[in-house]
Order: C-alpha cells, then sequence, then structure tokens
C-alpha cells in the first residue's frame, strides 16, 4: 500500500503544525508550550485518554482500536530543539533567540500527530495505539525519565517503535539495520592537577598543558590499539580549559571529551582504558588526573524481529527498492535507546533528501517527508494489530 490518501491530503495541514513548532523551539525539558500544543491537538482528535507531565512534560496519548482487543504498540517523537542561532532564512524560522530545531523534531512530532489524527478516526486495528510525545532527547534523557515515571507499565506497551529523519536519504525513502543502529555516547571529563608558576622557570613547576597535551594524545591509542579493527569506536576530546595569560604556567587544567562506541562490550572498554591510560599520561609529566566518566546514551540496538516487521512496513509505504534494510550504522546517538532496552521494537530513519545535516544552523525538516513518515506510521499499527 503506499502513501495514505487521507495522510496525503491532509499533509499541508501537518505542515502548518510542523511549523508552528519550529517557530516555536524549546530545549530539553522546557516543553511546556510544545505539550501543550501536542496534547491539545490530541484531545480535538478524540483519542480515547491524554496525560501529560508524564517524564516532567512528555506527552501520552491512548487509542483504542475498534476491530477487537490485541497487543498494545508504542510510536515514539521527540519534541525538543538545540540551542543553535538558526540560519535558514525560512518564513517560519526561529522567534526564539538562540533556539532552533536543527535536528528535525518539529517534523517527528507533527509527524506523529497526522498518524495519531487518522488513527483515532479510523480505529481499523485490533488493539492499543500509545503515541509518545518524548522531551529531552538532545542529552537529557527525556526518555529515561518516562520509563522512570513508569511509561511502558502504566500504558502495558508491548513494542515499541521510533523514527528519525536523515538528511542524504531521499525523501520517501527508508532506512534501518537489525542490531547496532546508533552509538552509545558518553561524557569524559578530566582534571588534571599540576604546579603552577611563572612561565619563565618552567623547572619549577608542573606543566599541566603539557600533561593534558600528553593526555589527549595517549587516549587515541585507546582505540587504535585496544579495539579490535572490525569494531567501531570514537574518543573526541572537545574542550581543553588551562590557563588565562601568556606568562604562567597554570595549576590546573580540565578536558572534556564525548566517547562512543556500537557494541556494549567495547564501551565498557573504553571505560577501562580511559580510567587506566589518563592518569598514567598525566603521571608520566609530574602531574595528577582525576577521570570522571558519566554513562549517557547506552547503544541503539533494534531487535531482529522487529526491524523485519518495519522494513516490511516501510517497503508498502515507500516502495520494496526504497527501504535500505542494511544500513551502515552511525556514531551518532539517541536515547530512543533506552526505551528499546525495555520493550522489543526498532528505530528507523526516514529520508530528509539534500538538505544541510543535523545540528548545523541552515537544517530544516523537509515537509514533503510528511506523508511518509505518516503513513508508515498509521500502517505499522495496522498492520502489526490486524483485525480479529
Amino acid at each position: 500500500m503506499p502513501i495514505l490518501n487521507r495522510i496525503a491530503d491532509r499533509s499541508d495541514e501537518i505542515a502548518l503544525w510542523r511549523r508552528h513548532l519550529h517557530a516555536h523551539p524549546e530545549l530539553q525539558y522546557d516543553t511546556h508550550l510544545t505539550a501543550a500544543f501536542v496534547a491539545d491537538r490530541l484531545r480535538a482528535f478524540g483519542v480515547d485518554e491524554v496525560v501529560t507531565g508524564i517524564g516532567r512534560t512528555g506527552v501520552v496519548a491512548v487509542i483504542r482500536g475498534g476491530r477487537g482487543t490485541g497487543q498494545t504498540i508504542g510510536l515514539r517523537a521527540d519534541m525538543d530543539a538545540l540551542p543553535i542561532e538558526e540560519a535558514t532564512g525560512r518564513a517560519w524560522s526561529s522567534t526564539v533567540a538562540g533556539k532552533m530545531h536543527a535536528c528535525g523534531h518539529d517534523g517527528h512530532s507533527a509527524m506523529l500527530l497526522g498518524a495519531a489524527q487518522h488513527l483515532a478516526e479510523t480505529r481499523n486495528f485490533a488493539g492499543t495505539a500509545v503515541v509518545i510525545f518524548q522531551p529531552a532527547e538532545e542529552g537529557g534523557g527525556g526518555a529515561k525519565a518516562m520509563i522512570d515515571d513508569g511509561l511502558m507499565e502504566r500504558f502495558g506497551i508491548d513494542a515499541v517503535y521510533g523514527m528519525h529523519n536523515m538528511p542524504g536519504i531521499p525523501v520517501g525513502s527508508f532506512a534501518i539495520r537489525a542490531g547496532g543502529l546508533l552509538a552509545s555516547a558518553d561524557t569524559l571529563e578530566v582534571e588534571i592537577e599540576g604546579v603552577g608558576g611563572h612561565a619563565a622557570f618552567p623547572h619549577d613547576c608542573t606543566d599541566t598543558v603539557l600533561a593534558g597535551a600528553a593526555v589527549v594524545q595517549a587516549v587515541q591509542q585507546i582505540v587504535a590499539r585496544n579495539v579490535d579493527p572490525l569494531k567501531s569506536a570514537v574518543i573526541s576530546i572537545t574542550c581543553f580549559n588551562a590557563g588565562f595569560t601568556d606568562n604562567v604556567i597554570p595549576q590546573t587544567a580540565r578536558l572534556l571529551g564525548t566517547v562512543r562506541a556500537l557494541d556494549p562490550g567495547v564501551r565498557d572498554l573504553l571505560e577501562k582504558r580511559l580510567n587506566e591510560v589518563v592518569p598514567a599520561a598525566a603521571a608520566a609529566y609530574g602531574a595528577t588526573a582525576r577521570v570522571t566518566y558519566r554513562r549517557e546514551y547506552p547503544v541503539t540496538v533494534n531487535h531482529a524481529r522487529e526491524t523485519a516487521f518495519a522494513a516490511e512496513v516501510a517497503g508498502e509505504v515507500a516502495g520494496a527498492a526504497n527501504v535500505d534494510a542494511d544500513r551502515p550504522p552511525e556514531m551518532g546517538a539517541e536515547d530512543f535507546s533506552f526505551m528499546l532496552e525495555k520493550r522489543p521494537g526498532a528505530m528507523i530513519f526516514v529520508g530528509n533528501g539534500d538538505s544541510a545535516q543535523l545540528h548545523h544552523p541552515a537544517y530544516d525538516f523537509d515537509d514533503a517527508a510528511i506523508p511518509a513518515g505518516a503513513s508508515y506510521w498509521v500502517r505499522l499499527v495496522e498492520k502489526a494489530l490486524p483485525a480479529t
């Protein structure tokens, strides 16, 4: 079955919702206006139940099928924006300085709203669809907050599915893979202590800049020499703070970085080796180093059966030739991973065409992707919960 006619007919209206959300971005858990907009429309659609405040500002709606009882399928979209100054020049550009929807969460929310409207009207399925609008995907762990608030148990969710747009994939096409799709994302903080003093007398000091530079270089050998070459890992030191003037060797230095892996075992190895290598590298220059390793998002692991099912549904919407069922994994991260740890399911990419990359000031969600994305959600529910 191709794009649903009713979804296609409403795509302009759904795009207006998307553009409204785009013009009014909110960050992490501060998605009060966005959540209210979503909840108001869900109520207007006549869904069976709307619950707000799940995971602080998350919104969940329940839609019961009209063809009998069955399982409960969760569909998740994220709502939050990014702290970026927009540079698209669109008529619907952000009206909030320093904030923009640079990752397409406005499009994700609008597509799921369009699907919820259709499902509430037709109810051509047996079972229950639970639509999940999540805050704080961008670094806040909103998925975990919703889970901690009892999302899965309260709504009896048996399986859960997610969707994210992806620049570079043609509009109207999809991509997915079983297993690790997106990497874990952890943060690394290193605090180096030396002996500060006059830069003209380095022999009386312990130089934290030199020790920090050694740490930056040393951690790269972990990926090069400790990780299986057939597996993927990234350690990126992205911030180096030390000193404040030209003639003083600083007493302290502070490094920040991100650590990524596509395999939970590799993730464990990276944490172990960082705690070994960093203090040793600093000690070689007479300094001490304290490592703080924070586990943030797990690997996004798609379940095999649900991935095959999602690819089949996408093929019905877009045509099998427009579905890449073995998409190479990427080192970006997603907190939908927390939901996939609790229930079987899969995340799929929907094409955003030849747009700017995610998290770029010139990025914008392509409204032409709406019919395919919303139709996928509807058909996933109808096919997963067939009439009895």
